[in-house]
């Protein structure tokens, strides 16, 4: 299949997927879109929400129409990184043999990743960034494609472990869910109230979405797109000459190379699902905000002031 057939074919199945998940999901369209987004560009997504937003329900539903393999885990503080990775046990003929954990699989769910130490936080950078684990002195490829959704929740502080800058710089977006509005609440109501259960079909094999990844990195970028992406994320340095007087007030640190990455993988992610060949800087903005969004830290007048993430990424444009 030529790579024009490719992106054509990619607008009418994610339309296909998205219709698919909201058989399930009510709402929280803008959510599904990144997800969906994040998935064909190859990256992992973060869900900041409180609980009961379906986060875990949204997330199970998109792997079975995606028809990859899902695992979930619970994190909790006496989570151990052997939990998550696997161990080596000794069978009955006493030799050593491996036992797969949970990450080995192509949709892992991380619920309430903040829940666990950074030691067992830290099992899965490797895994997020290189597809890969060692175990042992043994290493160990995942199967691609390979994706980490994670879960968050915002309220509660106690118990909690802020997770590392170098963990959420592998994200390539964080998502905010909002709560229902008062006719998707009542939709949700009585979907779940109600005898009837939904089945999702699975729409995709495992090589499609690969296929559908590479075509999209296939893509050809205008240098002022690049230079444009660049410049956006340049702006959010306090210390660069290209920020502005309300980046040096209100950020401590800006957002590094990853960003500028990412920012031009989802924009031709964005650029596919909606027919066009090459992504151009309308793109790169559509998707600033929730790939910017965990990688810029504010600093204390910005939180007394009441200062969000958001507005200060809407003053980069």
């Amino acid at each position: 299949m030529s790579d024009v057939t490719l992106i054509n074919e990619l607008v009418k199945r994610q339309n296909e997927l998205k219709l698919e998940i909201a058989k399930v999901i009510v709402g929280q369209n803008e959510v599904v879109h990144q997800i969906v987004m994040s998935i064909f560009s190859g990256g992992h997504a973060l869900l900041i929400g409180v609980p009961g937003l379906a986060k875990t329900l949204m997330v199970n539903t998109i792997s079975q129409a995606l028809g990859l393999q899902f695992k979930r885990i619970q994190f909790t503080p006496d989570l151990m990184p052997s939990d998550i990775l696997g161990s080596e046990i000794l069978d009955e003929n006493r030799n050593f043999k491996f036992i797969k954990g949970p990450i080995f699989s192509n949709i892992i769910l991380a619920d309430e990743i903040n829940r666990t130490p950074p030691k067992t936080q830290a099992a899965l950078l490797e895994a997020m960034q290189e597809r890969a684990v060692t175990v042992a002195g043994h290493h160990y490829k995942l199967d691609l494609p390979y994706f980490v959704l994670a879960t968050q929740n915002p309220i509660e502080q106690e118990g909690t472990y802020p997770l590392p800058e170098a963990q959420l710089d592998r994200f390539m977006f964080a998502i905010k869910l909002d709560y229902p509005t008062f006719e998707e609440e009542v939709n949700v109501v009585k979907s779940t109230t109600s005898d009837f259960k939904p089945e999702v079909k699975p729409l995709f094999t495992a090589q499609e979405i690969i296929d559908f990844q590479n075509v999209i990195r296939k893509m050809p970028v205008a240098d002022n797109v690049i230079e444009y992406a660049v410049t956006l994320v340049s702006k959010t340095r306090p210390d660069n000459p290209l920020s502005n007087e309300f980046v040096k007030t209100y950020i401590d640190w800006g957002a590094g190379p990853r960003a500028s990455q990412n920012l031009i993988l989802a924009a031709k992610t964005n650029a596919a699902f909606n027919g066009k060949f090459s992504p151009d800087i309308e793109d790169v903005k559509s998707v600033a905000i929730g790939i910017l969004r965990h990688r810029i830290v504010k600093n204390y007048k910005a939180d007394a002031e009441g200062i969000t993430e958001e507005q200060i990424i809407k003053k980069l444009f």
